[in-house]
Protein backbone atom coordinates (compact mmCIF):
# COMPACT_ATOMS: atom_id res chain seq x y z
CA UNK A 1 0.00 0.00 0.00
CA UNK A 2 2.51 2.40 0.41
CA UNK A 3 4.23 1.63 -2.59
CA UNK A 4 1.25 2.42 -4.26
CA UNK A 5 0.58 5.43 -2.77
CA UNK A 6 4.02 7.07 -3.31
CA UNK A 7 3.43 5.94 -7.19
CA UNK A 8 0.43 7.84 -6.92
CA UNK A 9 1.88 10.85 -5.62
CA UNK A 10 4.84 10.73 -8.20
CA UNK A 11 2.09 10.18 -11.09
CA UNK A 12 0.54 13.18 -10.04
CA UNK A 13 3.33 15.28 -10.01
CA UNK A 14 3.86 14.14 -13.42
CA UNK A 15 0.37 15.07 -14.76
CA UNK A 16 0.82 18.65 -13.04
CA UNK A 17 3.69 19.25 -14.27
CA UNK A 18 2.34 18.56 -17.71
CA UNK A 19 -0.83 20.94 -17.01
CA UNK A 20 1.31 23.36 -16.30
CA UNK A 21 3.39 22.78 -19.08
CA UNK A 22 1.01 23.12 -21.29
CA UNK A 23 0.59 26.43 -21.13
CA UNK A 24 3.85 27.28 -22.73
CA UNK A 25 4.46 28.13 -26.59
CA UNK A 26 7.51 28.68 -28.43
CA UNK A 27 7.62 32.51 -29.92
CA UNK A 28 8.31 32.05 -33.52
CA UNK A 29 6.91 35.69 -34.65
CA UNK A 30 7.88 38.52 -32.32
CA UNK A 31 11.07 40.34 -30.48
CA UNK A 32 11.47 43.02 -28.31
CA UNK A 33 11.33 46.06 -29.80
CA UNK A 34 8.44 45.59 -31.81
CA UNK A 35 6.30 48.31 -32.63
CA UNK A 36 3.06 48.45 -34.85
CA UNK A 37 1.15 51.51 -36.04
CA UNK A 38 -2.07 52.15 -37.74
CA UNK A 39 -5.05 54.41 -38.90
CA UNK A 40 -8.40 53.68 -37.37
CA UNK A 41 -11.76 54.34 -39.79
CA UNK A 42 -15.27 54.10 -38.25
CA UNK A 43 -18.32 53.96 -40.11
CA UNK A 44 -20.70 56.44 -39.43
CA UNK A 45 -24.22 56.52 -41.58
CA UNK A 46 -22.56 54.13 -44.30
CA UNK A 47 -19.10 56.17 -44.79
CA UNK A 48 -15.74 55.28 -43.18
CA UNK A 49 -14.43 58.43 -41.75
CA UNK A 50 -10.57 58.55 -40.71
CA UNK A 51 -11.32 57.89 -36.49
CA UNK A 52 -7.44 57.98 -35.17
CA UNK A 53 -4.77 56.14 -34.87
CA UNK A 54 -3.41 53.12 -32.81
CA UNK A 55 -0.37 51.07 -31.76
CA UNK A 56 0.69 48.13 -30.77
CA UNK A 57 4.23 47.88 -29.04
CA UNK A 58 5.89 44.74 -28.04
CA UNK A 59 9.14 44.68 -25.70
CA UNK A 60 11.26 42.41 -22.95
CA UNK A 61 10.73 43.47 -19.17
CA UNK A 62 9.98 41.80 -16.02
CA UNK A 63 7.08 41.09 -13.84
CA UNK A 64 7.25 40.01 -10.24
CA UNK A 65 11.06 38.98 -10.76
CA UNK A 66 10.98 37.24 -13.71
CA UNK A 67 11.73 37.76 -17.31
CA UNK A 68 8.47 38.36 -19.36
CA UNK A 69 6.84 40.19 -22.70
CA UNK A 70 5.16 43.16 -21.60
CA UNK A 71 2.39 44.24 -24.77
CA UNK A 72 0.57 47.50 -25.06
CA UNK A 73 -2.04 48.44 -27.27
CA UNK A 74 -3.32 51.79 -27.84
CA UNK A 75 -6.15 53.17 -29.80
CA UNK A 76 -6.98 56.73 -29.33
CA UNK A 77 -9.95 58.54 -31.53
CA UNK A 78 -9.21 62.15 -33.07
CA UNK A 79 -11.18 65.51 -32.18
CA UNK A 80 -13.74 65.09 -34.92
CA UNK A 81 -14.87 61.54 -33.87
CA UNK A 82 -15.10 62.87 -30.51
CA UNK A 83 -18.10 64.43 -31.25
CA UNK A 84 -19.80 61.20 -32.32
CA UNK A 85 -18.04 59.12 -29.94
CA UNK A 86 -15.17 58.94 -27.22
CA UNK A 87 -12.92 55.92 -28.33
CA UNK A 88 -9.64 55.76 -25.61
CA UNK A 89 -8.70 51.89 -25.34
CA UNK A 90 -5.94 50.77 -23.85
CA UNK A 91 -4.83 47.09 -23.39
CA UNK A 92 -1.92 45.70 -21.55
CA UNK A 93 -0.69 42.25 -21.31
CA UNK A 94 2.36 40.23 -19.37
CA UNK A 95 3.30 36.59 -20.98
CA UNK A 96 6.43 34.89 -20.22
CA UNK A 97 9.24 34.21 -22.50
CA UNK A 98 7.61 30.52 -23.21
CA UNK A 99 3.96 32.78 -23.70
CA UNK A 100 2.38 31.73 -20.65
CA UNK A 101 -0.01 34.60 -19.86
CA UNK A 102 0.97 36.14 -16.41
CA UNK A 103 -1.04 39.76 -16.49
CA UNK A 104 -3.79 41.45 -18.35
CA UNK A 105 -5.86 44.97 -18.25
CA UNK A 106 -8.05 46.44 -20.22
CA UNK A 107 -9.15 50.24 -19.94
CA UNK A 108 -11.56 51.40 -22.59
CA UNK A 109 -13.81 54.24 -22.43
CA UNK A 110 -16.68 54.14 -25.01
CA UNK A 111 -18.89 56.81 -25.13
CA UNK A 112 -19.62 57.93 -22.00
CA UNK A 113 -18.95 54.55 -20.29
CA UNK A 114 -15.13 53.75 -18.75
CA UNK A 115 -14.52 50.33 -17.08
CA UNK A 116 -11.11 48.58 -16.28
CA UNK A 117 -10.49 44.72 -16.41
CA UNK A 118 -7.49 43.04 -14.76
CA UNK A 119 -6.56 39.49 -14.69
CA UNK A 120 -3.82 38.10 -12.65
CA UNK A 121 -2.47 34.47 -13.43
CA UNK A 122 -0.74 32.21 -11.36
CA UNK A 123 0.08 28.25 -11.74
CA UNK A 124 0.38 26.41 -8.28
CA UNK A 125 0.31 22.94 -8.34
CA UNK A 126 -0.05 23.10 -11.94
CA UNK A 127 -3.07 24.86 -11.94
CA UNK A 128 -4.18 28.19 -13.57
CA UNK A 129 -5.31 30.26 -10.83
CA UNK A 130 -7.38 33.92 -11.91
CA UNK A 131 -7.28 36.81 -9.59
CA UNK A 132 -10.27 38.82 -11.78
CA UNK A 133 -10.97 42.36 -10.93
CA UNK A 134 -13.28 44.42 -12.51
CA UNK A 135 -14.09 48.51 -12.25
CA UNK A 136 -17.25 49.32 -13.34
CA UNK A 137 -18.73 52.39 -14.85
CA UNK A 138 -20.22 53.75 -11.34
CA UNK A 139 -16.72 53.30 -9.51
CA UNK A 140 -17.49 49.67 -7.92
CA UNK A 141 -14.59 47.16 -7.60
CA UNK A 142 -15.13 43.75 -8.07
CA UNK A 143 -13.38 40.86 -7.10
CA UNK A 144 -13.21 37.01 -8.13
CA UNK A 145 -10.79 34.23 -7.41
CA UNK A 146 -10.81 31.21 -9.57
CA UNK A 147 -9.00 27.57 -10.80
CA UNK A 148 -9.17 25.80 -13.48
CA UNK A 149 -7.17 22.29 -14.89
CA UNK A 150 -6.09 24.04 -17.82
CA UNK A 151 -4.84 26.99 -19.49
CA UNK A 152 -6.76 30.27 -19.40
CA UNK A 153 -5.99 33.55 -21.90
CA UNK A 154 -7.22 36.80 -22.24
CA UNK A 155 -7.62 38.93 -25.99
CA UNK A 156 -3.75 40.09 -25.37
CA UNK A 157 -2.15 36.80 -24.91
CA UNK A 158 -4.17 34.73 -26.67
CA UNK A 159 -2.77 36.77 -30.13
CA UNK A 160 0.36 36.57 -28.94
CA UNK A 161 0.45 33.40 -28.61
CA UNK A 162 -1.95 32.75 -32.00
CA UNK A 163 0.80 34.70 -33.54
CA UNK A 164 3.21 31.50 -33.99
CA UNK A 165 0.73 28.83 -34.65
CA UNK A 166 1.58 27.20 -38.05
CA UNK A 167 -1.57 27.40 -40.43
CA UNK A 168 0.11 24.52 -43.25
CA UNK A 169 -2.42 22.12 -43.81
CA UNK A 170 -5.70 24.23 -42.31
CA UNK A 171 -8.45 24.52 -44.13
CA UNK A 172 -11.07 27.54 -43.89
CA UNK A 173 -12.78 27.19 -41.32
CA UNK A 174 -10.54 25.58 -39.05
CA UNK A 175 -11.47 26.58 -35.53
CA UNK A 176 -9.33 26.93 -32.60
CA UNK A 177 -11.08 26.78 -29.21
CA UNK A 178 -9.69 28.31 -25.74
CA UNK A 179 -11.15 29.75 -22.69
CA UNK A 180 -11.00 33.94 -22.12
CA UNK A 181 -10.58 35.81 -19.33
CA UNK A 182 -11.64 39.31 -18.72
CA UNK A 183 -12.60 41.11 -15.06
CA UNK A 184 -15.24 39.12 -14.05
CA UNK A 185 -15.78 35.92 -16.15
CA UNK A 186 -14.48 33.29 -18.48
CA UNK A 187 -16.19 32.40 -21.45
CA UNK A 188 -15.74 29.95 -24.47
CA UNK A 189 -13.77 31.84 -27.37
CA UNK A 190 -12.23 30.48 -30.35
CA UNK A 191 -9.80 31.63 -33.41
CA UNK A 192 -11.51 30.39 -36.99
CA UNK A 193 -9.28 30.15 -40.13
CA UNK A 194 -10.85 31.93 -42.87
CA UNK A 195 -8.46 31.34 -45.76
CA UNK A 196 -5.70 33.63 -47.41
CA UNK A 197 -6.74 37.08 -49.44
CA UNK A 198 -4.21 40.26 -50.47
CA UNK A 199 -4.82 43.62 -48.46
CA UNK A 200 -3.55 46.83 -49.06
CA UNK A 201 -2.13 48.31 -46.05
CA UNK A 202 -2.01 52.40 -45.21
CA UNK A 203 1.74 51.98 -46.04
CA UNK A 204 0.26 51.39 -49.44
CA UNK A 205 1.96 47.83 -49.62
CA UNK A 206 0.11 44.98 -50.14
CA UNK A 207 0.70 41.74 -48.60
CA UNK A 208 -0.15 38.20 -48.81
CA UNK A 209 -2.57 37.78 -45.51
CA UNK A 210 -4.40 34.97 -43.70
CA UNK A 211 -7.74 35.88 -42.33
CA UNK A 212 -8.77 34.96 -38.56
CA UNK A 213 -12.00 35.30 -36.95
CA UNK A 214 -11.95 36.05 -33.13
CA UNK A 215 -15.27 34.90 -31.98
CA UNK A 216 -16.72 34.93 -28.39
CA UNK A 217 -20.27 32.74 -27.08
CA UNK A 218 -22.89 35.27 -26.51
CA UNK A 219 -26.30 33.87 -25.47
CA UNK A 220 -25.42 30.32 -26.91
CA UNK A 221 -24.18 31.33 -30.15
CA UNK A 222 -20.56 32.61 -31.35
CA UNK A 223 -20.01 36.30 -32.67
CA UNK A 224 -17.52 37.61 -34.52
CA UNK A 225 -15.71 40.60 -32.28
CA UNK A 226 -12.85 40.98 -34.49
CA UNK A 227 -11.16 39.75 -37.81
CA UNK A 228 -7.66 39.85 -38.29
CA UNK A 229 -5.65 39.82 -41.81
CA UNK A 230 -2.17 38.89 -40.81
CA UNK A 231 0.80 38.32 -42.91
CA UNK A 232 1.34 34.99 -44.47
CA UNK A 233 5.01 34.61 -43.39
CA UNK A 234 6.87 34.09 -39.50
CA UNK A 235 5.89 37.49 -38.38
CA UNK A 236 2.01 36.90 -39.00
CA UNK A 237 2.34 40.81 -38.63
CA UNK A 238 -1.97 42.09 -38.54
CA UNK A 239 -1.90 44.46 -41.53
CA UNK A 240 -5.54 44.94 -41.28
CA UNK A 241 -8.37 44.18 -37.93
CA UNK A 242 -11.83 44.02 -38.89
CA UNK A 243 -13.23 45.47 -35.40
CA UNK A 244 -17.54 44.72 -34.76
CA UNK A 245 -18.18 47.18 -31.53
CA UNK A 246 -21.33 48.27 -29.43
CA UNK A 247 -21.79 51.16 -31.27
CA UNK A 248 -21.02 50.09 -34.74
CA UNK A 249 -17.97 48.77 -36.44
CA UNK A 250 -14.47 50.11 -37.22
CA UNK A 251 -11.12 49.48 -39.04
CA UNK A 252 -7.24 49.50 -38.66
CA UNK A 253 -4.74 49.52 -41.27
CA UNK A 254 -1.56 49.19 -40.44
CA UNK A 255 0.71 52.25 -41.66
CA UNK A 256 4.28 51.19 -40.15
CA UNK A 257 6.52 48.45 -38.50
CA UNK A 258 9.58 48.38 -36.73
CA UNK A 259 11.83 45.84 -34.91
CA UNK A 260 10.49 42.88 -36.94
CA UNK A 261 11.79 39.48 -36.24
CA UNK A 262 11.57 37.67 -39.29
CA UNK A 263 11.78 38.59 -43.13
CA UNK A 264 8.47 39.94 -44.66
CA UNK A 265 8.62 37.07 -47.30
CA UNK A 266 4.26 38.16 -47.85
CA UNK A 267 4.88 41.28 -49.74
CA UNK A 268 3.49 41.02 -53.11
Amino acid sequence: MKHLKIQLLILTMMLAGKAGAQCSFNNEAFKSGEFLSYNLYYNWKFVWVKAGTASMYTVQSQYRGQQAYRASLITRGNNNVDQLFVLRDTLLCYSSLNLEPLYFRKGAREGKRYTVDEVFYSYPGGETSLRQHRIRNDGQHEWKNTKFTYCIYDMMNIFLRARSFNPEGWRSGHDIDFPIADGNSVDPAKLRYQGKTTIKADNNIKYRCLRLSYMEKEDGKYKRIVDFYVTDDKNHIPVRLDMFLRFGSAKAFLTGMKGIRNPITSKQ
